[in-house]
């Protein structure tokens, strides 16, 4: 009877850590570690509730030999009921000393920035967001993969 009681504690207690878990979650390889102004990752999101709210993230993996200390990217958002909108947002990649920010693994850096936080779609459907780097560099060096996150709040 203890071992039941025990097992029934454990599940409860592992289903109320399940915050944070992400209604959708995907990533996408940049071809050869350059990211060309005409690559932008789209990523399509069916969205069954629309009175629910959303925090939508960054994923974003670089090399130690990426050349800058930030990115510029664009989001672009488009589906039922909402304007096609594209807004350009600046992240820092590094301190001011030079020194990477974010999870390493190796010469790998990565980072989650959080774009929208409490964003409610419209309506039910399809959403397509994607992404395109707007530095001046073209292609940009040393960006591994970028991605797109959405947690239900």
């Amino acid at each position: 009877m203890k071992a039941v009681f025990m097992l029934f504690f454990t599940m409860i207690f592992l289903a109320s850590c399940q915050e944070n878990v992400p209604f959708y979650e995907k990533n996408t390889v940049i071809p050869n570690v350059s990211w060309d102004y005409n690559f932008k990752p789209s990523y399509t999101v069916q969205i069954t509730d629309k009175d629910a709210q959303y925090d939508v993230y960054i994923n974003l993996r670089h090399a130690v030999s990426y050349p800058f200390s930030n990115i510029y990217v664009f989001l672009h958002e488009e589906g039922p009921g909402m304007p096609n909108k594209s807004t350009r947002y600046e992240f820092s990649l590094a301190e001011p000393d030079g020194r990477w920010i974010g999870k390493s693994a190796g010469n790998l850096y990565e980072q989650t920035k959080l774009l929208k936080e409490g964003l409610s779609f419209p309506d039910t459907g399809k959403y397509s967001f994607s992404f395109e780097q707007n530095m001046a560099e073209n292609p940009l060096r040393g960006v591994n993969d970028v991605g797109i996150k959405l947690i239900k709040r």
